[in-house]
């Protein structure tokens, strides 16, 4: 099929994108929550030049308890937060990202593993062993990912300027700035930060999402509970989405800090990388801090699935009689 698999899955990625986008921003700034939290043991070391000088700050600050950490709320409350102060658009900040991430690593990935999948594909059964289901998602996700990293940043960027002060917002006018920018201020190895996690993420959700719907799809019918047709994509895709989500969520986590760090010239940087990145997380905040986001990324995964997917199908209905 060629470039046909490139073009079905590049506009059912983009539809898909653009109707979740708010979900995913929510999902973004639910990850970053507790993140720029003050270490409570830093209130009381305080640097030489005061120990001498009692004078310099009230005696009884050095005393003070650390002050609470602010409350983390739920998805509906971040929405609600967002629109009340930046208005109903600001659920669409970031939204030109999403179209190019769509564009470079979902048009990839779909299209390669649907190369992939009439090569593998048992001629007999007309189905593809689950094994080799796995192995082309992880193949394409990878590939896919690494094409469209730059997006991702600026897209994770852009959805999460809104929870910054006023005076530090980086006020990306679009995706095009976004990148310009980074690669002017911070080096266009910039543009691949955090490229590790986005692959290893890529891997585990077009793996586990893409191979899940196509098993599920196929159970479903050869055991005849259903039609092929609008019922079996939607349940097969929705489940798909559910174990893609479960299985991505970590990385996914740890990805968002990593591209989302400020780094400034002289100092040294939040973070060293992923694993850095994901050892202070789980210090500071838990190992549940892992899943931080789940609700909003099963509740963003499932109707992207669904949308993807029963899009996909559509559009194979209408292009089924083009060769190209």
């Amino acid at each position: 099929m060629g470039v046909k698999g490139f073009v079905e899955g590049g506009i059912a990625s983009i539809i898909a994108g653009c109707s979740t986008h708010p979900l995913d921003l929510i999902k973004v700034r639910m990850q970053l929550q507790g993140e720029n939290l003050p270490n409570p043991q830093q209130v009381h070391n305080l640097r030489p030049a005061y120990a001498f000088n009692s004078a310099a700050i009230p005696h009884n600050s050095v005393h003070a308890p650390p002050p609470p950490p602010p409350p983390r709320v739920g998805p509906i409350s971040v929405g609600v937060r967002i629109v009340q102060a930046d208005g109903v658009a600001a659920l669409f900040s970031g939204v030109s990202a999403t179209v190019l991430r769509q564009t470079l690593y979902s048009t990839t990935r779909m299209g390669l593993y649907d190369i992939m999948k009439q090569k593998w594909t048992n001629p007999e059964t007309g189905n593809m062993p689950l094994l080799n289901k796995i192995t082309a998602g992880l193949i394409a996700g990878g590939i896919g990912a690494a094409v469209g990293n730059p997006a991702d940043v600026a897209m994770v960027r852009m959805q999460a300027d809104g929870r910054l002060p006023v005076s530090q917002r980086r006020n990306y006018s679009g995706v095009i700035d976004a990148i310009t920018r980074m690669s002017k201020q911070e080096g266009v190895t910039s543009l691949w930060r955090g490229s590790s996690l986005t692959v290893n993420r890529a891997m585990i959700v077009t793996a586990s999402q893409l191979a899940s719907y196509d098993q599920i799809k196929e159970m479903i019918l050869e055991n005849g509970l259903m039609r092929d047709g609008l019922g079996t994509h939607v349940t097969a895709s929705f489940a798909a989405g559910f174990v893609a989500s479960v299985a991505s969520n970590p990385v996914d986590v740890i990805k968002t800090r990593v591209m989302n760090m400020k780094v400034e010239p002289g100092k040294a940087a939040p973070y060293s990388g992923a694993i850095d990145c994901a050892m202070k997380t789980v210090k500071a905040e838990g190992v549940m801090a892992l899943y931080k986001g789940f609700i909003p990324t099963i509740s963003r995964q499932g109707p992207f699935t669904v949308v993807l997917f029963v899009t996909l199908e559509q559009v194979r209905k209408l292009l089924k009689d083009f060769d190209f």
